[in-house]
């Protein structure tokens, strides 16, 4: 312990990278995630532009009340327009909806929902192939 001449050692820690939120969420391709937000959000609006557009031309129509049976043909043409409404408006905060839950969901939670939708899609087909056709 005498003194040498040397300078103590001081420990050098590398320099750690700063946590980011994104880090979290789902990157692709390194693309950030709010652009498949809108990528998503983007093929949903084409998959229910016919429907919407259907819809729209019901809410917009009264005479097409006569096109449906059952409840919807005995409902007032008030009820039977706001039913439409509220339908396409459902139709179009779908893909916003969608969007916006791709960009904000972390990789465990889209791969449980992505999981969830594939089960019951296939459900749906073995169901219909079943006591449909």
């Amino acid at each position: 312990m005498g003194s040498s001449g040397s300078k103590p050692r001081v420990r050098h820690h590398p320099p750690q990278a700063p946590h980011h939120d994104d880090d979290d969420r789902l990157r692709l391709g390194g693309r950030h995630p709010d652009m498949w937000g809108w990528f998503v959000g983007l093929i949903v609006f084409a998959l229910v532009a016919v429907p919407l557009s259907a819809a729209f031309a019901f809410a917009t129509n009264p005479g097409t009340q006569q096109l449906f049976a059952g409840r919807l043909s005995d409902a007032t043409s008030a009820g039977y327009q706001a039913f439409w409404w509220v339908v396409t408006l459902m139709l179009l905060a779908l893909p916003v909806l969608v969007g916006y839950g791709i960009a904000r969901m972390s990789p465990r939670a889209l791969l449980i929902v992505g999981s969830v939708v594939a089960a019951f899609f296939i459900a749906v087909l073995v169901l219909g192939q079943m006591f449909v056709f």
